[in-house]
C-alpha cells in the first residue's frame, strides 16, 4: 500500500471514529451536550484535530444525520418483508413509527433540528435521506393502483407527513393535548396510520 492510500485510509478511519463518538454522545446526552470539545475528549484527541475534518458542529452533525438515515433504511430493509404491495406499505409505516419511538434523539436530529441542515447549501439536494425516501416511493409505486392516489410521489409525501407529524408531536410533547398516556401513544399512532391506509384504499 502506498503512502497516499495509507493516508486516505487513516483519514477515513478518523472520520469514522469521530462520527461514531458523536452518534453515541448525541443518543446518550442529547444535542446540547454534543459539542466538538466533548467529542474530542471522548476520542482522546484535541478539538483542533476534529476541525481538520469538519469545519463546525453543524457539518459534523450532518454526517451523524446521514448515519441515522442509514439506520432507518436498514430498519426498512429488515422489517418490510411481505410480497403483497399494500402489506409492504403497512410494514414500512409501522417500521417508521417504531424507529421514531425507539430512537427519539436521532429522529429529532434527522427531521426536526435545524442545525445539521445548515451544512446544506441553499438549493442543493439533501442526499442523506435518499435511500430511505426512495424505499418509500418505490413501495408506493408498487401499490399506487390500489390506492386513492394518482401520483406515487404525492402519495408518498402525504403518508410520510402523516407519520412524521404524529411522531414529531409526540417527541416534542405537543400531543399531550390529546390526553393519551405515553405508554399507549405508540399503539394510538399505529392505529391512526392503519386507519389512514384503510381510508385511502380503493
Amino acid at each position: 500500500m502506498g503512502i497516499t492510500d495509507r493516508k486516505e485510509r487513516e483519514k477515513q478511519e478518523m472520520r469514522k471514529l469521530i462520527i461514531d463518538a458523536a452518534m453515541e454522545m448525541f443518543i446518550k446526552e442529547g444535542f446540547d451536550r454534543t459539542s466538538i470539545r466533548n467529542i474530542a475528549d471522548k476520542i482522546e484527541y484535541s478539538p483542533a484535530t476534529i476541525y481538520l475534518y469538519y469545519k463546525d458542529k453543524d457539518e459534523l452533525l450532518y454526517e451523524v444525520q446521514g448515519q441515522a438515515f442509514l439506520e432507518l433504511y436498514n430498519a426498512f430493509v429488515r422489517d418490510v418483508t411481505a410480497t403483497d404491495p399494500l402489506e409492504r406499505l403497512e410494514q414500512l409505516l409501522h417500521s417508521y413509527v417504531n424507529f421514531g419511538f425507539e430512537h427519539r434523539d436521532l429522529y429529532d436530529l434527522m427531521f426536526i433540528l435545524r442545525s445539521p441542515m445548515n451544512a446544506v447549501d441553499e438549493g442543493n439536494d439533501w442526499p442523506n435521506c435518499d435511500e430511505a425516501y426512495n424505499f418509500l416511493t418505490d413501495t408506493m409505486n408498487k401499490c399506487i393502483d390500489q390506492l386513492r392516489y394518482e401520483n406515487a410521489q404525492i402519495a408518498a409525501l402525504s403518508i410520510w407527513s402523516l407519520g412524521h407529524g404524529l411522531i414529531s408531536l409526540f417527541i416534542r410533547e405537543r400531543i399531550k393535548v390529546a390526553q393519551i398516556p405515553d405508554d399507549q401513544m405508540r399503539n394510538v399512532i399505529t392505529a391512526t396510520v392503519n386507519e389512514h391506509l384503510r381510508l385511502i384504499k380503493k
